[in-house]
Formats: C-alpha cells, structure tokens, sequence
C-alpha cells in the first residue's frame, strides 16, 4: 500500500498513511472519541470545530452516511484520523459511502494508522496538536511540526466568509417520536400550549432542537450574543443554552447576557458548553481537561437518588469544584473521574448538565432532562 499521507504531533511523533480524503494540509487540537457508532453525528457536532477526531473504533463507515443522521449541514472537524474505512457500507438508510461523503465536504483524512498509539500517546501525555498533510509527493521530508505548519500557511488559499443567519425557527420533529399522548406521561405539568423557547446558538446539534420541538416548543434560534432586549419580543418562557465549541472563558459578551436573564428568573437549562457558561454566569471557574470526555459511554451519578445513567461526552473544559460558589448545587457526578457533570443553581429556575442528554450519537438514558426543563417552566407558570 502506498502511504500518501502523514500525521505530524506537536510532540514529534509522526505517522505514515494513506488519504481517503481531500488533497491539503489542516491543523488542529487532537482529541479521541470512543463512540463505537455514530460516525456521522461526530462528524457534524458544531462542538468538534478547531479540531481533528481520531476515532479509536477500529472499522467506520460500515452503516455509510445519510442526510437524516447529520447534526449540522457540514463536518466543522478540522481534520479525520481513522484505522480502516468501509468503502461497502451495509445498510438500507445508506445514501452515499463515507468516503465520499467526506470528500463532498472537502476534508483531509488520513487511513491506516495505529489509533491505539496515538490514542495513548493523548492519554498519557495530554491534548496537543497535529497536522495532517495529505497526497503530497515530500510527505516524508516533513519532520516535524513547525515544518508542517510553515507549509501550510504557505499554501493556505484566502477565502471569503459568508453571513450566517443569526435568527431563524424550527420546525422538525424527531424521526422516532411516538404519540403525544404517550409523551405526555412523561411530564408533570404538560404544556397544553406551545412553549416560547429561546436557543441560544454556540454550536447547536440538530437534535437538542428536535427534542425541544417534539415537546411541543416553539423554538428561536439566535445568535450567541443576542441580547435580551432583542429577545423580549419572542416573550421567552425558556431559555437554552447550547453545546459548542472552544473554551468557554471567552465569551464574555455571552456570560454577561446569562447574568441578565438570571435576575428575570426565566428557566434556563444549558448543556455541554451551554452548562460552562452558566457556571461561569453564577461566579464558577472552569479549567481545562488532560484529554477531555469524548465518547458515548460514560457512567454518570445522579446524586439526589444514586441512579447511573449511561452519557455521551464531548467536552475539553469541566468546572472547577475547588472555587464552587455557594448557590451552585452539584447534582451530577462522572463516574470515571469524579468531575461535576451536572448543576443547579439555588433560589433560581436554572439547571445545567455536561453530557448530550440529546444522544446523538449514543444512549437516551439523560433525555429526561427535557422533561425536567419543560415540567420547570410550566410549574413556574401555575405557581
């Protein structure tokens, strides 16, 4: 097999391949993902901007790819790093293989690689960076890093950056929603009327807005700094925080408009990201992870009852329990490293957790949570 493609890390550690993907050179933060499927719900989390995913399983591509299980319009995944790649997928939602799918989205990968020894090398000594270089004859006099960065910004192409819609509604439903009679059991207050839900976007997966709209939500999707003044117009009953990329110590202009919103005492409900920020809203202080949580594995506590629940991770950044404000309460806890994964914040109608209760990929065990968020407005309604 001819390796036409090289992983150089910031360490010095270089690994030969083959490339599956576009002809180039991409850089970013390195991070493993555990996830046995849902290759493409990766792909497409907004969260995964600024890096490249090493997937640890060692077959992807096996079910191909299809429009339906997208989080987003595009892979925001700086680069991939894969063992072996399914170029037959077997499955009849199958749409177009993922090789192509990954080339229709002009994304540099590299094949053939040992992933277990790049996957301890991250553990071991902790997120770094990488560069993949693609399809390029001198592969082999690159020798480490800065050459491969040096190279990059030599060929790097100027492009021109489109306007993003800032505001917009949705309207989609789950592909497995159930009767909303059979929903409805599921709350103690049900929403006989739609809910006036404000999303406030940092990253957002297609399915945390799903999950909203299946619970009978009218959804307005904004930008992440839209200030509340902006928003009063919608008249919010809720607000969601959503997931995304990046650390959350940057926005500012965004944990400034959460304080806002706090003092009007209207339900908040945040994750991942989302979750950061309204701790750093409520006085909190996050740190940065080793390697982060990013998989669809991970046992987390629920602290009020002890019950285990089975999450889907994807986050580099956790809240410092050592400067914990005194109105934050911990509700939920990881198992595999004892992080906080899930707040409260007292004489508040504000709640937040880490994980992807939306599940997309992995298990439904943390979907309750939006029932809680939606049980919370309708009680602070009748009360």
């Amino acid at each position: 097999m001819k390796k036409n493609a090289v992983l150089i890390l910031e360490d010095g550690n270089i690994f030969y391949g083959k490339s599956i993907g576009i002809k180039g050179i991409t850089s970013g933060e390195i991070v493993f993902n555990t996830s046995m499927t849902g290759y493409q719900e990766i792909l497409t989390d907004p969260s995964y901007k600024n890096q490249i995913i090493t997937f640890t399983a060692p077959h992807i591509g096996n079910v191909g790819t299809n429009s339906n299980d997208e989080e987003s319009k595009k892979i925001h995944a700086k680069g991939i790093v894969i063992k072996k790649i399914s170029l037959k997928p077997s499955n009849y939602r199958s749409k177009q293989t993922l090789q192509k799918y990954l080339r229709k989205n002009n994304k540099i990968t590299i094949t053939n690689i040992d992933t277990r020894k790049l996957t301890r090398i991250i553990r071991n000594k902790g997120s770094q960076k990488g560069c993949i270089i693609s399809e390029y004859k001198n592969i082999y006099a690159i020798k480490n890093y800065q050459d491969a960065i040096l190279l990059k910004k030599k060929n790097k192409k100027k492009t021109k950056s489109k306007k993003k819609l800032t505001t917009y509604s949705w309207s989609k439903k789950s592909l497995n929603l159930k009767k909303k009679i059979q929903i409805k059991k599921n709350f103690k207050y049900f929403n006989k009327k739609p809910i006036n839900i404000i999303v406030y976007d940092f990253g957002v997966k297609q399915n945390i807005l799903k999950m909203l709209f299946d619970r009978n939500c009218n959804i307005t999707v904004v930008s992440k700094n839209t200030a509340y003044k902006k928003i009063k117009k919608y008249k919010p009953q809720g607000i969601f925080l959503s997931n995304g990329p990046g650390d959350p110590r940057k926005f500012k202009n965004s944990i400034k408009i959460i304080k806002k919103i706090l003092k009007k005492k209207i339900p908040i409900f945040g994750i991942c990201l989302g979750h950061q920020i309204l701790a750093l809203a409520n006085k909190a202080k996050i740190k940065k992870m080793k390697f982060g949580h990013h998989g669809a594995n991970h046992p987390v506590k629920i602290l009020k009852n002890n019950k285990i629940i089975i999450t889907s991770q994807n986050h580099n950044y956790v809240i410092n329990e050592k400067k914990l404000p005194k109105n934050i309460k911990i509700t939920h806890r990881s198992l595999f490293d004892n992080t906080i994964q899930g707040i409260k914040i007292k004489k508040n109608f504000a709640f937040s957790f880490q994980g992807h209760p939306e599940a997309s990929p992995g298990p439904q065990d943390a979907k309750f949570l939006f029932d809680k968020f939606i049980n919370m407005i309708n009680k602070k309604n009748i009360i």
